[in-house]
């Protein structure tokens, strides 16, 4: 039986994407994450599907540290109307479950916007499967899928 990171593998793979997916133990938080891995918190990227107003989707891709910036996203894609589905929703349209989201090998190639702030670093991402990340250049990500880089996040606010 092949496992979800099977075909994130495999998607790399025939895309020319040099990926590398490796087992990992749980963490309570991004801090802990990031100190598990020997990264910061902003090389740990958060894929988010996000639902358009037509029940098409696409894919953002933000640093940890950040949070989704709603208008610059919307003015990016060129619409009014966006938001997170449900995660029955995103799982049916990527194949994977929320937390472990990735665009590679996603069940649908929806189109991918990255956070500009991710350009010209090794990253770390979902890999299909909860306990595993996936290390990539996100150069070589961007180009591979031909993403559009833009200004997509803000800063994120602590709520007290």
């Amino acid at each position: 039986m092949t496992q979800p990171t099977d075909r994130v593998i495999e998607a790399a793979r025939l895309r020319g994407l040099d990926v590398d997916v490796r087992e990992r133990p749980q963490a309570g938080s991004l801090e802990e994450a990031a100190a598990l891995l020997g990264l910061q918190p902003a090389d740990i990227i958060k894929t988010l599907v996000v639902k358009r107003a037509d029940d098409t989707y696409l894919f953002a891709l933000i640093p940890g540290d950040k949070a989704i910036s709603w208008p610059k996203l919307r003015a990016v894609v060129g619409v009014n109307k966006l938001k997170l589905p449900s995660p029955e929703l995103a799982l049916a349209a990527t194949g994977y479950e929320r937390g472990t989201i990735v665009p590679i090998g996603s069940s649908t190639d929806w189109p991918i916007y990255a956070d500009e702030s991710i350009v010209g670093r090794r990253i770390a991402m979902g890999a299909g499967a909860h306990g595993h990340s996936l290390f990539v250049d996100a150069d070589a990500l961007i180009a591979a899928y031909g993403a559009t880089v833009a200004d997509i996040s803000q800063p994120i606010t602590e709520i007290r």
